[in-house]
């Protein structure tokens, strides 16, 4: 994996690039569709492809582990074979999941033991296997395992599971260079920091992970539930220590105004379920501003779904459709509004490069946050 960075931006640490990967470049600031088992739900990878212009998707280890299991995945020649993206992936170790299953696991210095959310089979983790789990996946960036901490925590709590990741991760790295590549095109490992709220210890874990010379580096354990004024403390923090010549990857986060946001503070990658999720349940972003297109004003509403939009669905589809889709229970309405939200986060990331590259960035992004929370 190659990366530079092409501009900066002169009002904010917003920086343009690109990273070249074995299928293909990532102009960043990227957002990342959360393909969770393999797929992003609801959309058809045609239409991600050519309406959203996604140039990277995540995958799951642990949801892809489990089911179809990785077998079956490197039976099929990895997951791009397997589901027919051409594109770069990037795989999640599994950590969050891990993380959001508190009831059903026991960490331990050897790993994770952990039942399946399915049939409730046991299960564990270590290190070597998360490897060896993204590697069978064939992954472009795979993820170091790590535990992701709850919010809030005791300092002690936080301090202890930062030395468990860090332990982890040297493991990850030992075993990553121990194995080859599996498909014929390059995988790298990216360390993820952690270290809860506690500015002391998100330090340590920046200086920590920078000293590993990774490809690529993340930051984990934001956005689950802390104020977003933290989140963005902390994000800063690590982004002044995390090197300038390596992307970064703001791993869960968010909304538009949390990407900007983030974006300003210098970092490079993003995901999060929030345009599919939401979208689902009738939660649409527009240029104007956040639409619950469920409520009854938009009955009789036909103007389309976002009139500042680029997506053919904002201009082929009108608000009061997509009501009609939704109160008649249709598959079909899930599909549509996870398709605009998709495709408004990718313009979106669109505008953040080109902004960058005039220089212009910061002061855009002020004038345009104040509408993107307005709700309609």
């Amino acid at each position: 994996m190659d990366f530079r960075v092409i501009q900066k931006d002169k009002g904010s640490a917003a920086r343009t690039g690109e990273i070249l990967t074995g299928h293909g470049m990532i102009r960043t600031p990227v957002f990342m569709p959360v393909g969770t088992a393999g797929t992003v739900k609801a959309v058809h990878f045609r239409d991600l492809r050519e309406d959203t212009g996604a140039q990277i998707i995540l995958g799951n280890t642990y949801h892809l582990y489990l089911r179809p299991g990785t077998a079956i995945v490197e039976a099929a020649g990895g997951l791009h074979r397997f589901n027919g993206w051409d594109r770069p992936i990037l795989t999640d170790s599994g950590g969050y999941q891990v993380y959001s299953l508190s009831a059903q696991r026991k960490l331990i210095k050897d790993g994770v033991h952990f039942r399946s959310h399915i049939d409730g089979s046991k299960h564990l983790f270590t290190p070597e296997k998360v490897i060896e789990i993204q590697r069978s996946i064939g992954a472009d960036i795979m993820m170091a395992l790590d535990e992701c901490t709850p919010y809030p925590c005791e300092f002690v709590y936080a301090l202890k599971s930062l030395d468990l990741t860090h332990h982890w991760l040297d493991r990850c790295l030992e075993h990553f260079e121990a194995t080859t590549d599996r498909y014929g095109y390059s995988q790298v490992l990216f360390p993820i920091v952690q270290g809860s709220v506690y500015k002391e210890l998100r330090q340590r874990s920046a200086d920590y992970i920078t000293s590993k010379g990774a490809p690529g580096n993340a930051i984990g354990g934001l956005s689950v539930g802390e104020p977003t004024e933290v989140m963005y403390e902390m994000t800063e923090v690590v982004c002044h220590i995390l090197p300038e010549d390596k992307p970064r990857y703001l791993m869960g986060v968010g909304t538009p105004v949390n990407l900007l946001e983030c974006i300003a503070l210098g970092i490079d990658m993003f995901d999060c379920v929030i345009p599919t999720r939401n979208g689902r349940n009738g939660m649409l972003f527009t240029w104007d501003g956040i639409i619950n297109i469920k409520n009854e004003k938009w009955k009789d509403d036909f103007s389309p779904l976002d009139e500042k939009g680029t997506s053919c669905i904002d201009t082929t589809c009108s608000k009061t459709y997509l009501r009609h889709l939704f109160s008649s229970g249709e598959m079909l309405a899930a599909m549509i509004a996870s398709l605009h939200n998709l495709a408004f986060y990718m313009n979106l990331m669109d505008l953040a490069r080109e902004k960058i590259m005039e220089g212009t960035f910061a002061t855009w992004k002020n004038t345009v946050i104040p509408q993107l929370q307005e709700r309609l």
